[in-house]
């Protein structure tokens, strides 16, 4: 078993390494074809290599090679290293195990119950005394998809991590503003549906990154369904609210906050999953003391995805 994870893990991480190739060699043909069609001067890093890349343009069709190196830009094309993350997303549903931090409070535990009802297909399960390490490992022997951990400070939720599983990415959104249904009186029943998604300004690379991981904790819903989750860009921050629906009068629609409703803000995400993620590339992290990290949007502005903030 660990031979074969070992060999899986390797193929893996050679499938992305020659994506990763493929997709500089096609940025520096795009570059110069954009160049070439706009009348402007070559970059003078493309200069010297300018010939061989335009001639061997010409030559493409937009087959296999084409479709790994943009694998991004197409949407998950066949060889990309996203594409083997969610290489199942829509047509398996997704198999979530939620925890906490160690020795969690009353309002920690009441939080991850909470949790549990929202992301369909999931379970809770208590953390103990269990490591990082066997965790993942109990999860990965159980096909689980999703492994989610929260964490607490004095009582208040104030951290997620999101682990897809078995290679990776592992997220870490810090949390605020959480209100829980337990603090709302006269709260509804909570719905088992299938929630449809709505996702508001998620602009760039970044945004929709986060927000393919976000979409694949969630399986397919029915058309029917009157449950609607919202994660809404404002600033950076991911706004959650949860609702359900009904018509009252034709077209006239009335809307219920189930709760909860918290505030998420996406602080890094690594290739790897959560035991390994010392050794992990880092994707993305974001650099809160840079003197212009406050006037950048990550989410939503495209100058907040550049190639300073990946490590």
């Amino acid at each position: 078993m660990l031979r074969r994870q070992a060999r899986l893990r390797r193929e893996y991480l050679y499938r992305k390494s020659v994506q990763d190739k493929l997709k500089i060699i096609q940025e520096k043909k795009d570059k110069v074809k954009r160049s070439l069609e706009e009348n402007v001067p070559i970059h003078p890093d493309l200069r010297k290599d300018a010939l061989y890349l335009q001639k061997k343009a010409e030559w493409e069709d937009g087959g296999p090679t084409l479709a790994v190196a943009q694998g991004t830009e197409m949407g998950g094309a066949l060889g990309s290293n996203e594409d083997d993350e969610y290489r199942w997303a829509g047509v398996e549903n997704p198999k979530i195990v939620i925890t906490t931090s160690r020795d969690p409070s009353s309002r920690l535990k009441m939080f991850v119950k909470e949790l549990r009802l929202i992301f369909p297909n999931s379970q809770r399960m208590n953390r103990g005394n269990y490591d990082i390490k066997q965790l993942i490992h109990a999860c990965r022997a159980n096909d689980v998809t999703d492994f989610i951990m929260v964490h607490e400070h004095r009582g208040v939720p104030d951290s997620l991590i999101i682990c897809h599983l078995p290679y990776g990415p592992t997220v870490r959104f810090t949390m605020s503003d959480v209100i829980m249904r337990h603090d709302i009186p006269d709260i509804g029943p909570m719905s088992e549906q299938y929630p449809h998604l709505i996702f508001h300004n998620f602009k760039t690379k970044l945004g929709l990154r986060a927000m393919s991981i976000l979409k694949y904790l969630f399986p397919v819903p029915k058309e029917d369904s009157k449950r609607v989750i919202t994660f809404a860009n404002h600033d950076d921050y991911i706004v959650f609210r949860h609702h359900t629906y009904k018509k009252i009068h034709g077209k006239d629609i009335e809307m219920t906050e189930i709760g909860p409703r918290f505030q998420l803000k996406l602080y890094d995400i690594k290739l790897g999953t959560l035991d390994s993620e010392a050794a992990a590339d880092t994707e993305w992290a974001l650099r809160p003391y840079m003197n212009t990290t406050h006037k950048r949007r990550f989410l939503s502005d495209e100058d907040g995805w550049q190639q300073e903030d990946m490590e």
